[in-house]
């Protein structure tokens, strides 16, 4: 509609003249006869007035300026003018803004319901096009846009992931054509124009709406609403599905819409969001580049950062904490008379786990036996497995050696630096006889299985190694499955649980180590999301999964014991005043969670005795 016409059509007036006030004489005759009576007449007639209004269902203030306007037609008339506002608020802002004050117009608000809906006519709001295109291979459907109070969605008839049951309904599916959206509803006089909405047949019928128009352009509605929790978590998952579908346009769209829905929220649920819109926005912009760019640029690059953030997680929560006391409690006890013992651990990271197991040792009764500890770490970027990356090794060697010596315990090192722990041979850890010997890996076994047969391999080299408990600590999450959607899905639970034990329960911990904590969970994410192949090391798979794994391998599981547990609780307590975090025995392993769900697990193996070498 032209914008001359509609100002002109706006200046049409209806003027309904205002009654005019009674005057009320200043001096009434003396002689007026039965004034009061009449007074009272008067007050009784305005009474039986102001009762009609109200059993009429008029409203009152406007019925005492003279007009007669039910209360129920000002709804219908707030509900028109919000929809004008709608419709108006893209093409016609900047004319409407520039009328004067003195060009208002007046209406009387009983004709308003009519000149609105007269308005909205002559405006025509969106409709959907018809013409729709059907080849042998694509589907294409004209670009369409929705005003925002328009609430077009379909409650989900099915879903791959298991976040269905949360209330709430989706836009993204197919519309029959008996099917009216709220917004048609609204519009009486467009009923006969409602048209079947075809979706490309390679998204998922529990997406966020998206149209792809004939253009390529995609234009995505998200409606706004208070669960706008729930459209994230639907958002976050229809996105997830649309990769999975290598569908990059329809995915692309809705990333960008994760954002300003994960604005509106606060604390964990915020910063996981955008921890996965990140991942997500990734994986689908390097389909232009190669796999090993997106690696090495996001994740191998920055392991000597990837330290400190360790460290600061170490600090901030009690999951390392956890898995250090836990994993010593099975050493300790496998060690009991041992006169030499040598600790090999596959990831020795900064070395926080071992004075304790050291000091322990030193108080052990009977005295201390002589310690022997290997270290293993990684190779800094840019640094090689003989040169760089040895320094950070030895250097944790010399201050525990060096702590060790003030408790008067026999103690030696060995620092190595390997690219995979499949590279370690028997030679190389230098066993020596008379030796009871002790495996410990934490968080590192995962990473293994991005290589098929290194996790084999490794546990071979174990096995010929003959020690005396090998414990592991691991996620207990199943982040390896071969379908991305089903990892997606378990990654947002595990991870949200995770930040909302970091938020809640940070035990008094400072916000550095809060923020660098998350970031260190956020590398996860960002690693599980949008890597694969060998690049993704991220591989988190659950105790039974690992018990399947070392049972397959001769060995027998070794049970932790109530000394491990008390222990255990007794740390937990100390962070978040012991609320929320909860350790739990489990088949022998002992798991660290946030409430209900388990996120940590400890268990401890020895060789079974029909083991062969």
């Amino acid at each position: 509609m032209d914008c001359n016409n509609n100002n002109n059509m706006m200046r049409k007036r209806r003027d309904r003249p205002l009654p005019a006030n009674p005057t009320i004489p200043a001096n009434p005759p003396a002689n007026s006869v039965s004034s009061s009576s009449s007074s009272s007449m008067a007050a009784k007639k305005l009474w039986v007035e102001e009762n009609q209004v109200r059993d009429a269902g008029m409203d009152e203030l406007l019925a005492g300026l003279g007009y007669d306007v039910r209360s129920s037609d000002m709804a219908e008339v707030a509900q028109k003018i919000e929809q004008l506002d709608m419709v108006m608020g893209n093409g016609y802002v900047e004319e409407i803004s520039n009328l004067s004050v003195d060009d208002a117009v007046y209406y009387n608000p009983s004709d308003l319901s009519s000149w609105l809906e007269s308005m909205l006519s002559e405006i025509n709001p969106p409709e959907f096009s018809s013409s729709t295109t059907t080849t042998t291979t694509t589907t294409t459907t004209d670009t369409f846009a929705f005003p925002r109070s328009a609430q077009i969605y379909d409650e989900p008839t099915s879903s791959n992931y298991d976040l269905s049951a949360i209330p709430g309904e989706i836009v993204y599916g197919e519309r029959t054509k008996n099917k009216k959206t709220k917004y048609e509803l609204n519009h009486h006089q467009h009923q006969q124009q409602q048209q079947q909405l075809v979706v490309p047949d390679s998204c998922s019928s529990s997406s966020t709406s998206a149209g792809v128009s004939q253009s390529g352009s995609l234009v995505v509605v998200v409606v706004d609403s208070q669960e706008t929790g729930v459209r994230l978590v639907h958002t976050l998952m229809a996105c997830a599905e649309a990769v999975q579908q290598n569908n990059l346009a329809v995915a692309e769209a809705l990333a960008s819409q994760i954002g300003p829905l994960a604005a509106s929220q606060s604390g964990a649920m915020k910063k996981v969001a955008n921890y996965f819109a990140e991942a997500l926005a990734s994986r689908i912009y390097q389909s232009n580049l190669t796999k090993s760019t997106l690696s090495v640029t996001n994740y191998s690059s920055f392991s000597s950062f990837s330290q400190i953030l360790h460290q600061n997680f170490y600090r901030s929560c009690p999951y390392l904490q956890f898995a250090h006391l836990t994993s010593n409690q099975a050493i300790l006890k496998a060690f009991v008379g041992e006169e030499r013992v040598h600790v090999i651990d596959f990831g020795i990271k900064h070395g926080t786990q071992w004075p304790q197991l050291i000091q322990a040792l030193a108080l052990r009764e009977g005295g201390p036996p002589t310690i022997r500890l290997t270290g293993i770490g990684r190779p800094d970027s840019g640094g090689s497995p003989g040169s760089a990356g040895l320094d950070p090794v030895r250097e944790i060697g010399w201050k525990l050696a060096g702590f060790a010596e003030k408790l008067r315990v026999g103690f030696e090192f060995q620092g190595l630096v390997v690219e995979s722990l499949a590279d370690l041979d028997s030679e190389t850890l230098r066993l020596r006889e008379g030796e009871a010997v002790a495996v410990n890996s934490v968080f590192e076994l995962h990473e293994l299985l991005a290589r098929p047969g290194s996790v084999e391999k490794v546990l071979g080299l174990v096995r010929e190694v003959r020690p005396s408990v090998v414990t592991v600590v691991e996620q207990e999450a199943d982040h390896n499955g071969p379908v991305f959607v089903d990892r997606f899905n378990e990654a947002l639970h595990y991870y949200s649980t995770m930040f909302d034990s970091l938020e809640s329960g940070g035990g008094g911990s400072d916000g550095q180590d809060l923020v660098m904590s998350e970031m260190y969970l956020g590398s996860q994410i960002f690693n599980v999301v949008a890597c694969e192949g060998a690049d993704r090391v991220e591989r988190h798979e659950t105790s039974d999964q690992w018990k399947t794994r070392f049972v397959s391998a001769g060995f027998e599981p070794v049970h932790l014991g109530s000394s491990g547990f008390n222990q255990a609780s007794d740390l937990v307590s100390l962070f978040g005043n012991g609320d929320g975090y909860r350790v739990e025995e489990k088949n022998g392993c002992l798991t660290l969670g946030w409430y209900t769900r388990p996120l940590i697990a400890t268990s401890a193996w020895q060789l079974g005795s029909n083991t062969k070498i």
